[in-house]
């Protein structure tokens, strides 16, 4: 298992994309799809985020299929979808009626054929049993009020060899304590729902970066 040691750290630009959750998260609900996108995302996302090295550090290859969890205004959606190429597919779930219609309008206007948007339900992400490679979240963990049972439920829709790769923010203020899972409350939750790290990633500064497998059914 590769797993590089963290130094907890937090900058500035996350604080300032924290705080802005904090503040507007009670007013979100009832906005439209541009604000929602643009509080989900946050300020500086590409620098402090560094989706390309994700990406390269999941070793995507064209032809997978994969689920983007909590895609909201699908930031990593289309990034993962150039990745796997036309012979592969992206699922893109979420449950806001308004990131859904967003998706399918972006998919369609940009010509992504391989994108698939999914209104997924709190407790299952509604996707193809056993016929996922790697499910993708990034900032969604936190939002599951039962992660042990969601993951549970994913295991059916992986195949031989899929992957779980969770990315969280992993500290915070302390007003803002209901946007963060530490690192290990995730590897516990993991390991409840069936699951065994096999990597973790430490070059985000302020978000946990870790890769699950199945473990074998008895």
């Amino acid at each position: 298992m590769q797993h590089r040691q963290r130094h907890p750290h937090f900058p500035l630009g996350d604080i300032a994309f924290v705080v802005f959750l904090a503040l507007f998260t009670f007013v979100v609900a009832g906005c439209g799809p541009s604000f929602k996108r643009f509080a989900y995302e946050g300020f500086g996302r590409d620098d402090w985020q560094q989706p390309e090295r994700v990406l390269a550090e999941l070793e995507i290859e064209p032809g997978m299929e994969i689920a983007d969890i909590g895609a909201g205004g699908g930031y990593f959606t289309f990034m993962l979808a150039d990745a796997v190429g036309p012979d592969g597919r992206v699922y893109a779930v979420d449950v806001d009626d308004d990131m859904i219609e967003y998706l399918q309008e972006r998919a369609a206007e940009e010509g992504y054929a391989n994108v698939t948007v999914v209104r997924g339900e709190f407790g299952d992400p509604l996707l193809p049993d056993a016929g996922i490679d790697l499910v993708f979240t990034s900032n969604t963990y936190h939002h599951l009020s039962e992660p042990v049972a969601f993951f549970s439920v994913v295991r059916a829709d992986l195949r031989p060899g899929g992957r779980v790769a969770i990315l969280d923010l992993n500290e915070g203020p302390f007003f803002a304590r209901d946007h963060f899972t530490e690192p290990d409350k995730i590897a516990s939750d993991m390991e409840a729902a069936g699951y065994v790290r096999v990597e973790a990633f430490d070059f985000i500064e302020s978000q946990s970066f870790q890769v699950f497998r199945p473990t074998p059914r008895e």
